[in-house]
């Protein structure tokens, strides 16, 4: 049987063009060729010379068009008329005779030099041409750089009084901005003199809104680095990248973009982080894209705890989620354990430290092989990143069972980072309570503060301290705010929108990338890891909260009727003992219905509804708990007196009886607001409000 074997002999580019070398040569075979046929043949010699002549004019037009030297234009010329000189005088004379072969092996020679002469002078003319350019571009920069700097210089001793001396002005390649890197005056003078002034200097500036002239550290002491952006890119809304190829913790993971619209990383092998947004920010949107970061890594799995009904993670979980209660086969959910409970989230909390505490232990020979004291990361031994959203808040929380939930979390942050197992909290606020921690201040050493244009409860000097220059306004924008990291000085930047279908594109697309657990910690995890995703423990994250439209699914207990519990009268509940809460608010509906003519609860004893029929929908049921709930914060407005109270205190009161959230007491102060029943006393952080009983005459006053 044949084999093809292939050849080992010299690879000819017939593509190429001539050198040269290989040029002469061509030229003195063919003028031989064309000699000693055309004299066999008895071909006129004058044909030749006529060719020659074409040639040559052809070739001079041509260089000519391509703009080349005139010695390189005379060569040609000359190559082509020399060679039909030859032709013709062979043809005439005899090309075989040693005198034709000899001036023709001359006249190769002295094409190949001629030729060899003027390619090296082109290649050096188009050298100096592009130079030339250059020059002039720098020239042109340098020219614009000067301009900066002299104005800089003027702006920061009229803005700051003091004189520096710029080094270098650095274009951003993005067009968005520049860096001046200039040299402090002598003297004592710091960096943060002139970031102090981060406001003035950009009012002075004339900069556009959304653009800062932020001054920090230099390459030395007696340096200060000022970045000047000059383009607002904070204003438009950009989606997440579609590059989802692989990440490591290592590698650092891009979290958003700063004003230069550069990205910005965030390295968690040893760190912790916390993310600062009230509602409306984009902090729920950060969370996702924090979470698509972790997705993409390679050595990274991610445990997601959101006591609001798992929202935070349930979108990396339903993509990959299939009917009959397991996966779809080829994709993975984006989270490796998502805890909506109580009890679930006490699960993961004590799997975490079980597997941190065995570490410990157990790699102590990878340890002292590596020679290191921090396990090394790998997709075989995995970090655990979790990401637990309005963490700080249950950090603070007086619940005594969430106080276990905190005890957890910070003995997982305060003992586990050697062995990988770091922490992501989120709060709705940047204020002394929730940053009062000395735990988070310690660990979260990458912080973001989302402001979204709100203003209070944003205190940007308690979640960057010693920064100088940031203030709220600067970052109006939904998804903008402030970062900084230890690599990173805080500073603006915004995060990318990331929607629903695209985390469902990068859940398939990431699907083959996660790791698993490793063997040493499965093992120490046992069932509470390795049956997290049973049909039982998922069930909530296939449940529906209504049917379909048109569909015929009937309530088991009433058919044809939707089953709601204000319709299951057959058997009611048992009365449960009154609490303090429920009898201040009832107490005080007594003493509003004994004073004024007020009408009677829709769930009041008096008057005595008819029942509604059977074609009717008795939804009554469904208020008692909210009219509860807000008759008892009504109660504990008019029980402050006229020191009056905010809607956090009240929220705090009614979350361990109620859960009512701080929005939803927000929401029912300023109706009462409206119609008179309570009174805004202060503006700003100060604010509160006063029972209309209590108020002051001149509420302003204050």
């Amino acid at each position: 049987m044949a084999s093809n074997t292939a050849s080992t002999g010299p690879v000819w580019d017939w593509a190429a063009g001539h050198g040269p070398v290989t040029g002469a040569l061509s030229a003195t075979t063919g003028a031989l060729a064309i000699a000693t046929t055309g004299a066999a043949t008895g071909m006129p010699p004058g044909w030749a010379l006529a060719v020659g002549a074409a040639g040559a004019i052809g070739h001079t037009i041509t260089s000519l068009r391509d703009r080349l030297a005139a010695r390189t234009v005379t060569m040609r010329a000359a190559s082509w008329l020399v060679g039909a000189g030859w032709t013709t005088w062979a043809m005439a004379s005899g090309p075989l005779t040693w005198a034709a072969l000899g001036s023709l092996a001359t006249l190769g020679v002295g094409l190949g030099a001629a030729a060899r002469s003027t390619l090296l002078y082109e290649e050096a003319r188009e050298l100096e041409a592009i130079a030339q350019a250059e020059r002039q571009v720098a020239a042109e920069l340098s020219a614009e750089r000067r301009a900066i700097a002299a104005e800089w210089v003027d702006r920061i001793q009229r803005v700051c009084n003091i004189t520096v001396r710029v080094l270098a002005v650095e274009m951003w390649p993005t067009g968005t901005g520049f860096t001046i890197d200039a040299e402090l005056p002598p003297g004592g003078a710091t960096y943060d003199r002139i970031a102090q002034y981060a406001a003035q200097l950009g009012s002075d500036a004339r900069l556009p809104h959304g653009c800062t002239a932020n001054a920090s550290r230099g390459i030395n002491q007696g340096r200060v680095l000022i970045d000047v952006t000059t383009v607002n890119v904070l204003a438009e809304e950009i989606t997440y990248p579609t590059d989802y190829t692989p990440l490591s913790i290592y590698t650092g993971i891009p979290w958003g973009y700063r004003t230069n619209a550069e990205e910005i990383c965030v390295y968690m092998r040893e760190q912790c982080a916390l993310v600062v947004g009230p509602t409306g920010s984009g902090k729920t949107n950060m969370v996702h894209v924090i979470l698509a970061g972790f997705a993409r890594t390679t050595d990274v799995l991610t445990w997601v705890i959101d006591l609001n009904a798992g929202s935070a993670g349930l979108p990396w979980v339903r993509p990959a989620l299939d009917a009959e209660g397991g996966f779809i086969d080829g994709v993975t959910p984006g989270v490796d354990w998502l805890a909506s409970s109580y009890e679930e989230a006490v699960l993961m909390l004590d799997t975490a430290l079980a597997i941190g505490h065995h570490r410990k232990v157990a790699y102590q020979d990878l340890l002292a092989e590596r020679n290191t004291d921090q396990l090394p990361v790998s997709p075989q031994i995995p970090q655990i990143m979790l990401v637990i959203d309005e963490g700080a808040e249950i950090l603070i929380s007086n619940d005594r069972r969430i106080k276990e939930l905190a005890k957890k979390i910070l003995e997982i942050i305060r003992m586990m980072r050697a062995m990988g197992i770091r922490t992501v909290l989120t709060a709705l606020g940047a204020t002394g309570s929730v940053l009062g921690n000395l735990m988070i201040r310690r660990e979260a050493k990458a912080r973001v503060c989302l402001t979204g244009g709100e203003i209070e409860g944003m205190d940007l000097n308690k979640v960057f301290p010693g920064s100088r220059g940031l203030r709220v306004d600067q970052a109006p924008y939904k998804g903008s705010g402030f970062m900084g990291t230890p690599e990173s000085p805080a500073a603006l930047f915004k995060n990318w929108r990331i929607l629903p279908n695209q985390i469902r594109d990068i859940v398939a697309a990431t699907s083959t990338m996660h790791p698993t657990l490793d063997d040493t910690s499965r093992h120490v995890a046992g069932p509470a890891y390795t049956e997290r995703w049973d049909p039982d423990r998922t069930a909530w994250m296939r449940a529906h909260s209504h049917n379909p439209v048109g569909s015929n699914q009937e309530s088991p207990s009433r058919p044809g009727r939707l089953n709601l519990s204000a319709l299951r009268t057959e058997q009611p509940p048992a009365a449960s003992p009154e609490s303090e809460a429920d009898a201040l608010a009832r107490r005080f509906r007594e003493q509003i219905d004994a004073q004024f003519a007020t009408t009677p609860e829709p769930n009041g004893p008096e008057p005595v509804a008819e029942q509604p029929t059977a074609a009717e929908l008795n939804l009554s049921a469904l208020r008692d708990e909210d009219n509860a709930a807000r008759a008892a914060a009504l109660a504990a407005l008019l029980a402050a007196g006229p020191d009056g109270t905010g809607a956090s205190a009240i929220a705090r009161a009614l979350a361990d009886e109620y859960g009512t959230s701080r929005q939803t007491v927000v929401g029912w102060l300023r109706t009462w607001t409206e119609d008179g029943t309570a009174v805004r006393v202060g503006t700003g952080t100060k604010a509160r409000y006063v029972h209309h009983r209590h108020a002051p005459a001149n509420p302003d006053a204050d």
